[in-house]
């Protein structure tokens, strides 16, 4: 991939945050909670989940703030992969607003997600070469998005399935859960022995499995849903942290 100058990355880093709130603060289309989520069905997490995308945004920022005032060469690495993912991000975020299509919307996710994942796996094969406040916020930045958008493509298969069915937000609560939990841990795995060593995906991937686990057990009163999320996160954290992973490493 060519080197593409870092102030995009900076106006992306604006932009993002910006195109996000596009209808709550101009009145402008149909908010994204409203157009992207089944509000009450059992694998949403609950909406407060959501404000994860203030730390992505967050970290993006600082990151793309590092590659323009205070550059390295490393920076080359992964710079390319997160203006790809913040470019598409921005139109994931508009056409869930303005088109308002799941299965448009569910499509765009695919691409967010292998730039996010590449741009993890480029830096995975740096991550030893030294540490760096700039490569701590790097590995959060990458690991963080490269985790929600992985939430994000799990809880969208049930509403892409409703959208060409009949199904309402609560018919087949558990085969609409497993849609989402299954493809959730067998990202979980592949992430962490193809991909990165990156704690910060693991971070993102619970804590949208904990917004499912309490939307459970706090608004559709599905406390066996509840139980068997909150067992495969734990499962997942596990199987993580006492396994470890292989990233980058394993495709050295």
């Amino acid at each position: 991939m060519q080197k593409q100058p870092p102030v995009i990355l900076l106006l992306l880093a604006v932009l993002q945050p910006l195109s996000g709130a596009l209808a709550p603060l101009l009145g402008v289309g149909t908010p994204i909670g409203n157009a992207t989520r089944d509000l009450g069905a059992p694998e949403q997490p609950l909406p407060v989940f959501f404000a994860i995308w203030s730390l992505i945004f967050l970290a993006y920022f600082v990151f793309a703030l590092f590659a323009v005032f205070r550059r390295e060469p490393w920076m080359d690495r992964i710079t390319p992969a997160l203006i790809i993912a913040g470019m598409l991000n921005v139109i994931w975020m508009l056409s869930a607003q303005l088109i308002v299509s799941p299965p448009l919307d569910f499509a765009l996710l695919f691409p967010i997600a292998a730039a996010a994942w590449f741009a993890a796996y480029r830096f995975d094969r740096i991550r030893g070469m030294g540490g760096s406040p700039a490569k701590l916020v790097a590995d959060m930045a990458t690991g963080l998005l490269a985790g929600w958008i992985t939430v994000a493509i799990a809880i969208s298969i049930p509403l892409t399935i409703r959208h060409f069915t009949t199904l309402g937000a609560t018919d087949y609560p558990w085969q609409m859960l497993w849609a989402t939990l299954v493809p959730a841990a067998l990202a979980a795995w592949a992430f962490s022995h193809i991909v990165s060593r990156s704690i910060w995906f693991f971070v993102s991937l619970a804590w949208g499995l904990v917004g499912i686990l309490l939307n459970n057990w706090t608004v559709t009163g599905m406390t066996w849903l509840a139980i068997v999320t909150g067992a495969l996160t734990i499962l997942i954290l596990y199987v993580r942290l006492t396994r470890g992973a292989h990233g980058a490493r394993g495709q050295a």
